[in-house]
């Protein structure tokens, strides 16, 4: 068996376990878009990985950017598109807390990121850069898809996950495991291990890192610092009839976002009563 590390160097596999819903998913996105934002043409996908979804909404006509650390996704994503797509996807090597493009400010009508990645800014400030950053991106009538696991601090034993793909010949079994939360320093270690076996093939990829955690109050509180407001929560089975309840609390949250509308003072400087 070879062994090797960081999934996030080899897009193929890691594309294997989550690249199995994306149509699914495109088609909640772009719903929550016209149901609670503009549902307008112009989309921004962070940390948009090995390129799945960028490539799904530029098959379907939208415009496109995104951007990822991982020089490697971006070529896999770069590869996946065909000439018609390119022209309408822009992809850049950007940090979540730093990708900034002033040609984009107000004008992104979605934006979104599913997968927990938002969970990798290890610090309040770096949280809160990105998500000022994106606020500052959007039309003031778009919004922010962001869907993350929140953190119960009070459970006593790591959680486990466990998928199974076929990529052609290979077999890809994927496991994630998140140990006990820190309240403390706001933080639980992960690792993940995927399993490739196939004709004349035994790969096993590990990975490890630190996520920072949030329960509903702090992620509600960094949400206000923000500037940003819930519209509505979901859960990772992507029904936009079916959204949470107010006060139903779960741990999987898909969250949709929107800058808070600042009141503009009437001519005399008073309120409008």
């Amino acid at each position: 068996m070879e062994r090797l590390s960081d999934w996030y160097d080899h897009p193929e596999y890691y594309e294997a376990i989550f690249g199995t819903d994306t149509e699914r998913e495109m088609d909640f996105l772009l719903e929550v878009s016209r149901r609670y934002g503009t549902g307008g043409k112009r989309l921004l996908e962070p940390a948009c990985g090995a390129g799945r979804l960028v490539a799904e909404a530029a098959r379907r006509g939208y415009q496109v950017v995104g951007y990822d650390i991982s020089e490697k996704m971006l070529a896999h994503a770069r590869r996946r598109l065909t000439p018609a797509m390119r022209r309408r996807v822009r992809l850049h090597q950007a940090r979540m807390e730093e990708f900034y493009q002033p040609e984009l400010e107000g004008k992104v009508d979605l934006a979104f990121n599913l997968v927990s990645t938002f969970r990798y800014l290890d610090s309040e400030k770096a949280a809160l850069a990105h998500l000022e950053g994106t606020r500052r991106l959007l039309n003031p009538e778009g919004v922010y898809v962001l869907g993350f696991h929140l953190t119960d601090y009070e459970r006593d034993k790591a959680e486990h996950e466990r998928w199974v793909e076929r990529l052609g010949k290979d077999t890809v079994v994927c496991n994630t495991h998140e140990g006990l939360p820190d309240p403390r320093l706001r933080r639980s270690a992960m690792r993940n291990r995927l399993r490739i076996t196939g004709p004349g093939k035994d790969l096993l990829i590990e990975t490890h890192w630190y996520f920072r955690t949030y329960d509903l109050p702090q992620i509600r509180r960094l949400f206000r610092r923000a500037g940003l407001q819930v519209l509505a929560v979901y859960d990772f089975d992507y029904q936009v009839d079916a959204p949470r309840k107010r006060r139903e609390i779960r741990l999987d949250s898909i969250f949709v976002l929107q800058p808070v509308k600042t009141k503009t003072p009437s001519p005399s400087g008073r309120g409008s009563g």
